[in-house]
C-alpha cells in the first residue's frame, strides 16, 4: 500500500512537471492524486496511525467515489468532445455518494485488514447502489473509449486506447476475484485500486505523453504499446 501510495504520488508529481497545464493534465493529476489518497488511507487504516479508523475510511471512499466521472470527463476532452450531461450525471451521482459516506452515521462502521487487501463493513441498503454506480460508469467510460476511439488521429487514438486498457484492468482481474472467491466481495475497493496501480502507469506513461505538450524541448517517458 506504501509502495503503490508513493509511486502514484511520483507519477502525478512528474506529469506536472513535465507537461503543460492544460484540463487534461488536472484531470490526470487528479486521478492520480485520488489512486494515492486511497492507498494511503488503507496504509493508515491497517498501521493504526493518527485517525481513526473510521474517518480514514470516509476519506478513502471519497476518494474512490470521484474515480468514475473524473475519468469519464477525461475520455469526453481526449476524444475532442464537449461535457455534457453524462458528464454531469457522473459529478452528480459522485456527489450524492460522497455526501453520503461523509454524513451518514453508519455508512462505513469498520474494517479489516488482511493481507493484500483491506474489506470495509458498509450499511446493507448501500452495496448494491453503490456499487452499481461504480461499475455503471466504469462500464460507461470503457464503452465511450472503445466507441470514439477508432474515429480520431492517431495520438488521440493511442491515448483513448490506454485509458480503455486501463478500464478494463479495473474491470477484468477484480470481477474475476470476487467470482473465484466470494469472500472478497467486501474488499472491492481495496483489489481495485491495487490494479489500479495499471491504470496509473498508463495514465502517465502513455495517456499523457499522446495528449499534452510538453513544458520543454526534450522526450517525455512514454509506453510503448501496438496503438
Amino acid at each position: 500500500m506504501l509502495a503503490t501510495f508513493a509511486i502514484e504520488i511520483i507519477f502525478a508529481g512528474y506529469v506536472l512537471w513535465r507537461y503543460k497545464f492544460t484540463p487534461i493534465t488536472r484531470l490526470i493529476v487528479s486521478l492520480l492524486a485520488l489512486l494515492a489518497m486511497f492507498q494511503g488511507t488503507e496504509f493508515m487504516l491497517c498501521g493504526g496511525l493518527a485517525l481513526e479508523g473510521g474517518t480514514w475510511s470516509r476519506i478513502g471512499y471519497g476518494a474512490i467515489t470521484l474515480l468514475p466521472p473524473l475519468g469519464i470527463h477525461l475520455a469526453y476532452l481526449l476524444a475532442n468532445k464537449k461535457p455534457g450531461v453524462v458528464v454531469a450525471a457522473g459529478y452528480i451521482t459522485a456527489a450524492a455518494f460522497l455526501g453520503y459516506f461523509a454524513f451518514a452515521t453508519q455508512a462505513i462502521s469498520g474494517h479489516t485488514c488482511y493481507a493484500n487487501y483491506v474489506t470495509f463493513n458498509t450499511a446493507d441498503g448501500s452495496t448494491i447502489p453503490y456499487t452499481l454506480y461504480y461499475y455503471g460508469w466504469l462500464f460507461v467510460g470503457t464503452f465511450l473509449t472503445f466507441k470514439w476511439a477508432p474515429l480520431l488521429d492517431k495520438d488521440r487514438k493511442a491515448a483513448l486506447y490506454s485509458l480503455m486498457v486501463g478500464y478494463l484492468a479495473l474491470l477484468i482481474p477484480t470481477t474475476t476475484i470476487t467470482i473465484l472467491w466470494n469472500e472478497t466481495l467486501a474488499g472491492i475497493p481495496s483489489i481495485m485500486c491495487g490494479f489500479a496501480i495499471i491504470l496509473a502507469g498508463l495514465l502517465t506513461l502513455k495517456v499523457a505523453p499522446e495528449s499534452i505538450a510538453l513544458k520543454k524541448n526534450t522526450k517525455p517517458l512514454r509506453l510503448k504499446l501496438p496503438f
